[in-house]
Formats: structure tokens, sequence, C-alpha cells
């Protein structure tokens, strides 16, 4: 590999990719192809980026497998900073069988880091748990050691252990400035605000309250029953019921749960749960169905018991009640807990995270591009989605570790 190929890797290797065009911006060979592609992925150039490391790709050939296979990589990643989950998946599953196979184990464990990103965005936290657990980043380059630490922090962050997310972060800190990379640093950065801002509400007796990362997993390790409006659980003594797939019941427990220690009317309950605001006596009984089955999926943790008025929750051993939403909860919260990591998705991949239709998400986005709160950018299959950007913000770095070089 000539001088100049050399230079390049290497200064892409350490966050400069105005270095490296400077080297390799007139040539178009495979090496040069796929450098300059990597180089304008970090400079934010995203379709250009995906049209020069696929030409690299076929500059190389089946005869040069592991250049292949890196330029595979980089087009892997970029599909997952555009939010293409289904060409990523097949990108990486090629690359990092390749990277295996030739001893590349720097890149194959990139490979792997990026599967978990992935499954991170598609809300497979037990999976991207299990995995990452898998992973040992001792010998890996640095960048490498402080994306396995960015990827814990955002498990912990996810699993509301604020703690454990602080000091990840801390740890990729160091790597990322023993590396030397700027962009790194900046995203990890990002992270840290992301602890600092708020979590949840509290709903209290006085109102609802904001309150952080740290607060919530003081509740959560607390006595108290949580009902968790931002999971869709309820959750005590270590003990967790998922009820995101029993939306009327978890309708019900929220409603229960922010009447404590009062009964909650059952005509409030049949609004909340059906949506119905004349209710006959068809829905009464059909709420003391509902009621029967809620019975009997919190018992060990509290009873509902029937009142002349309607239905009172009541934990055991008179632990108390709180009750957490989602901070500026409204009808479009989960498509805002997407964008909210900074990058661009489509809407067809907001649709397959969130398991809806596409028509639904783009009246979603639609929305919440009229009230100002997230941008468009592209037209027809390219237009993508974001969040405002922050004044200030480095660009979200792609392939924090070098290919490689011969």
């Amino acid at each position: 590999m000539d001088s100049m190929i050399t230079a390049a890797a290497l200064a892409l290797a350490h966050g400069d990719p105005l270095g490296a065009l400077s080297r390799v911006a007139l040539r178009d060979d495979a090496p040069a192809l796929a450098l300059r592609g990597i180089a304008m992925a970090q400079l934010g150039d995203l379709a250009r980026a995906r049209q020069l490391v696929r030409r690299a790709a076929r500059g190389f050939g089946t005869n040069e497998a592991v250049a292949r296979a890196r330029c595979l990589l980089a087009e892997a990643e970029i599909a997952l900073a555009v939010r293409d989950l289904d060409a990523c998946t097949a990108l990486l599953a090629d690359a990092q069988r390749t990277l295996d196979a030739h001893g590349d184990h720097a890149n194959a464990a990139h490979a792997r880091y990026l599967e978990i990103r992935r499954l991170l965005l598609t809300g497979r936290l037990i999976d991207a748990e299990q995995r990452l657990a898998a992973l040992d980043p001792a010998g890996l380059p640095r960048a490498l050691r402080a994306a396995h630490e960015l990827t814990a922090a955002g498990i912990a962050m996810r699993r509301m252990r604020a703690h454990a997310a602080r000091a990840a972060l801390a740890r990729a800190d160091a790597h990322a400035r023993a590396a030397g990379i700027a962009a790194l640093g900046a995203e990890i950065e990002w992270a840290a605000r992301l602890l600092d801002a708020p979590a949840a509400r509290l709903v209290t007796p006085e109102g609802p309250r904001d309150v952080l990362l740290d607060e919530v997993e003081r509740l959560m390790s607390s006595t108290a029953l949580v009902v968790d409006g931002c999971l869709n659980a309820v959750h005590h003594l270590g003990t967790a019921i998922p009820l995101a797939r029993r939306p009327v019941l978890f309708a019900l427990v929220g409603t229960l749960a922010e009447a404590w220690p009062q009964d909650a009317a059952r005509d409030t309950l049949i609004l909340a749960a059906f949506r119905i605001r004349h209710p006959d006596e068809t829905h009464r009984t059909r709420l003391r169905v509902e009621m029967g089955r809620l019975r009997t999926l919190l018992r060990g943790v509290a009873g509902v018991r029937a009142t002349p008025r309607g239905f009172q929750l009541v934990p055991h051993d008179g632990h108390d009640v709180a009750v957490l939403v989602r901070p500026g909860d409204d009808d479009h919260a989960s498509v805002l807990a997407l964008l909210a990591d900074g990058e661009a998705w489509s809407s067809s991949a907001l649709a397959l995270a969130l398991g809806t239709s596409q028509r639904t998400i783009q009246r979603s986005l639609e929305a919440l591009a009229g009230s100002g709160k997230i941008q468009a950018f592209g037209q027809g299959r390219a237009r993508r989605w974001s969040m405002l950007p922050l004044p200030g913000f480095a660009t979200t770095l792609l392939l924090p570790a070098a290919l490689g070089v011969p």
C-alpha cells in the first residue's frame, strides 16, 4: 500500500477526515475510494459516502476479501446512521463473517458493536445486553473501547441505572481522550447531557414534576410500588410486571395509582381504559372482568379492592405508590424518544422500530414538524427526520476505529 493511502488511513484513525481527503480526494482506485467514503461519512455527507464505499467494494472484488469486507462494514455503519436497518443487518453479517475468518479482530469487534447498537435501536435490550457482556474490549483500539463503554452506558440508561451509566461514560471519556478523536469525545458529551436532562415526570398530589434518571433509580430501588409510564410496567422491590402488551390493564393500574390512596370512580376507569364517556351496564361488566385480570397480574405486589364508588389500589405491606410518566408526555412521545439520539431517521425505519404502520408514523412526523419540534431534509424515499441540532454539537462519529492498514 502506497504512502498516501497509509497516511490517509492514519488520519482517519485519529479523527481527521479533512486530512485524509487532502491526500486521496483526486484518486479513484479502490483503497482511495474507501477512505474518501469514510471521510465523507465523518463529515456528515452520508449519501455521497455510501456511493463511494459501494464503488470501493466493487473495485476490490472477490480477490481482496478483507478489504471488501471493510467496505461492507463502512456501508453498514452508514446504513445504521440513516436508519436503513434492514440493509444494515445483511451487511454486518457478511462483513463480520469475512473479518473473523481472516483474523481482522478489531474490525470484526466493530461489526459486533454496530449490531448491538442496532439491537438497542429496535428495543431488543436483553439481546443487546447479552451480546455486550460476551465481548472483551481489552486489547482493542482505544476508540473501540470507548464505543464499548458508550454502549454500556446506553444500556444502563435504558435500565434506569444512572450510577452505572455515569461510570461507563467516565471510562469512555478516558478512552476517547487517549485516542485523541474529538468527534468521539463530542458523542460522549452528548450522552452525558442526556443524563442531566429530565428522564421522566413524577406525578404527585401537588402536580407532576420533572425528575432526573438518578431520582428514578432511587425510586426503583425503594419499597414503593412504581407504575412506570415510560416503560409501561409496574415495579416493586426488584420485581417488574411488563404491561406494554396489555394497554387496557396498564391504563387501569395507572388511573388507580394516580388516585391512590383514594379510590377511582368507575366512569373514570372506563374512560381511561375504553375511551367511552357515557358507559352503560355492559361497560361496567367489562370493567369488572378487566379488574379481575388486573388482580391476578398484580398478585404478590398489590391488591385491587372494590368500593361503592369504584376501585382502589392497595399495595401490600402499606407501601407508597409512585407514578412515572414520560417527560412532556404527548401522542408522539415514542417517535420523539427515537429521534432523541440526534440521528436522522426515515419514516420506514421508525415504523419498523415502533412496530406500527408507516402512514401512522408519517402523520406523527408531520404534526411534530408543524409544531417545530423536529426537522426534515431530503425528498421522497431519501427523506429523513431528526431533532433540531444543538448549537455547537459535533457531527456524530462514524467508524471511530480505523479500517486497518495492511
